[in-house]
């Protein structure tokens, strides 16, 4: 897998994702049902890309959609994931004084192990953004004759930045109980300045 799909996996945690994972580690119980998030995203990843690999061997290779192979699809979808993207930070500032995290996000102060391994794979499989980055990198997979195992770099990468959180929580543990509740805060009223931040840096890893 090369560089060009690799960063993409910032994408596959940007908003509520990320949120999800700070917002875990305030919790009572925190290494616990972080880890158990991560089991969920893990696995939301893993069986994302091994669907849409399975979509793109289907679609069929050099006669895939149009007749020029699955790497024009790849651009089609990269083209997607970007006016997706564009779309997206436009919403977020038009509507940027009523904008709020999903209601969601609060019930995760509560969360236990078995919510927080549902919410991590939901985070994932639900979110229109992630859905065309695990078809990016399908189509990517089939254009290279790769198996689902060329995808373990993604994969790795996806998981390992939704363990910041969780990292930073283990490593700086006395800082991180201080400053984390404030992160989560600051998150919670800016949400849209993040979304935005995260749309452009993603638009600019793409092209």
């Amino acid at each position: 897998m090369d560089l060009q799909i690799l960063p993409l996996a910032i994408t596959m945690m940007a908003g509520p994702q990320i949120m999800s994972a700070i917002i875990l580690v305030t919790t009572r119980r925190p290494v616990r049902v972080s880890l158990a998030f991560l089991l969920g995203v893990a696995v939301a990843v893993t069986v994302g890309v091994t669907v849409t690999r399975g979509i793109f061997a289907l679609v069929g290779g050099d006669d895939s959609i149009g007749g020029h192979g699955s790497g024009s699809v790849e651009k089609i979808v990269q083209i997607a994931l970007v006016i997706l993207l564009i779309a997206a930070a436009l919403k977020n500032y038009v509507k940027r004084e009523t904008i709020e995290p999903p209601h969601w996000l609060g019930t995760l102060m509560d969360a236990d192990p078995r919510k927080a391994l549902t919410t991590g794979f939901l985070v994932i499989v639900l979110m229109p953004s992630d859905i065309v980055v695990m078809l990016t990198v399908g189509a990517h997979l089939d254009q290279h004759d790769l198996g689902v195992g060329g995808a373990l770099p993604f994969i790795a990468a996806t998981v390992l930045i939704a363990a910041l959180p969780l990292l930073v929580l283990v490593l700086f543990h006395r800082r991180a109980v201080r400053v984390m509740p404030a992160v989560r805060t600051w998150m919670n009223t800016h949400s849209w300045l993040i979304n935005i931040i995260c749309c452009l840096v993603f638009i600019a890893l793409i092209l």
